[in-house]
């Protein structure tokens, strides 16, 4: 008993949904042993939902995950692949293996969140006291998700609000960092390894602002402003893939951390949010329009620098006819905004 005390006070110790379900996965390894232990969750829009593997673990050791995690939708398994994961989430129980080294999938749903499921392979079958262990656990892992989500969204829109962004930034950059060494390392190869050269892409922050929202306030009251914001933020989740990451930082301005390929197709998936913005009806309000600003996280940048850059941006865009994306790196090189300038010695505090 105390063991399992000991584990559920490091279950509750986390503070980030990624590390809580790997401590879920630890715990579970230490009570029952199973062969491997595996979270995964249903991505996508209804109809073309696929599932992406959130945390694995083969004989008590962890699997890396991130890969997949940046994988494009159409690439993850589709949902009718495992019959007994959707089996699970629609019945709301466990689907249990009736043979030994069979999988037992338990069904994880929580209010406002993917629907997800826990699958465990064991070397015998799971005994009824087990079902119940985990069943417990998982209540345990469930409420304190919910806290998490309470913690790190933002109440109207359920998108991930600011307090959240400072982490995912310096892993971005952290990232960034790592897949540049990698491609200079490839780059340092014999010319035969040449075709296995790093392209990893970039991260990119954006920051989106919509036109004219205090008229909206001001002409049609608070109540259909929060609704339009509302309904920004669904467009904004059928528009970006499943791994983008969108916030609302606050009245009505919204920003994107988004790992990309290239600056172009960065820019087409801000332009295909501008145009789905622009083309959608909104009740009584009718035509909304968003300007759009953006740039590529570099090497050791910081949050307040990235957020200049994209609002020197953002500000061009509104300056020059609103309705249109504007990336700060473009603009530069066109000279349309003045350099940035060249502070040395200086030390950002904040």
């Amino acid at each position: 008993m105390t063991h399992i005390v000991h584990q559920l006070a490091d279950l509750t110790a986390q503070r980030d949904h990624h590390s809580l379900d790997s401590v879920l996965l630890s715990t579970l390894h230490d009570l029952l042993n199973p062969t491997r232990v595996t979270i995964a969750q249903l991505v996508g829009q209804a109809g073309r939902e696929h599932w992406l593997t959130c945390a694995d673990m083969h004989n008590g050791v962890a699997q890396p995950t991130d890969t997949e995690a940046r994988a494009e939708l159409e690439a993850l398994p589709q949902a009718d692949a495992f019959s007994r994961r959707q089996l699970a989430l629609s019945g709301r129980q466990p689907v249990l293996s009736a043979d030994p080294g069979g999988i037992s999938v338990f069904p994880l749903v929580r209010p406002g969140g993917p629907p997800a499921v826990l699958e465990l392979c064991t070397a015998g079958l799971l005994p009824g006291e087990h079902v119940r262990l985990i069943t417990g656990v998982l209540r345990l892992y469930q409420n304190f998700q919910n806290l998490l989500d309470y913690g790190e969204r933002d109440a109207l829109t359920e998108l991930l609000n600011r307090k959240t962004f400072d982490g995912a930034f310096l892993k971005a950059t952290t990232e960034q960092q790592l897949m540049h060494d990698r491609a200079n390392e490839d780059r340092r190869r014999p010319s035969a390894d040449a075709t296995h050269l790093t392209t990893g892409g970039g991260y990119w922050l954006a920051l989106l602002d919509i036109d004219h929202f205090k008229q909206v306030n001001d002409n049609f009251g608070h109540l259909i402003g929060d609704e339009v914001l509302l309904l920004l933020a669904r467009l904004m989740r059928n528009t970006f893939r499943f791994h983008d990451q969108l916030y609302r930082f606050g009245g009505e301005e919204f920003v994107v951390l988004m790992h990309s390929c290239s600056g172009l197709q960065t820019l087409a998936a801000l332009q295909r949010l501008r145009s789905n913005t622009e083309e959608y009806p909104f009740p009584q309000v009718g035509r909304i329009t968003v300007s759009i600003g953006y740039t590529e996280l570099r090497r050791g940048d910081t949050p307040s620098g990235a957020f200049e850059r994209a609002d020197k941006a953002v500000y061009y865009a509104k300056k020059h006819g609103r309705n249109q994306v504007c990336g700060f790196e473009d603009l530069m090189a066109q000279g349309k905004i003045a350099p940035e300038p060249t502070n040395v010695g200086e030390i950002e505090l904040f």
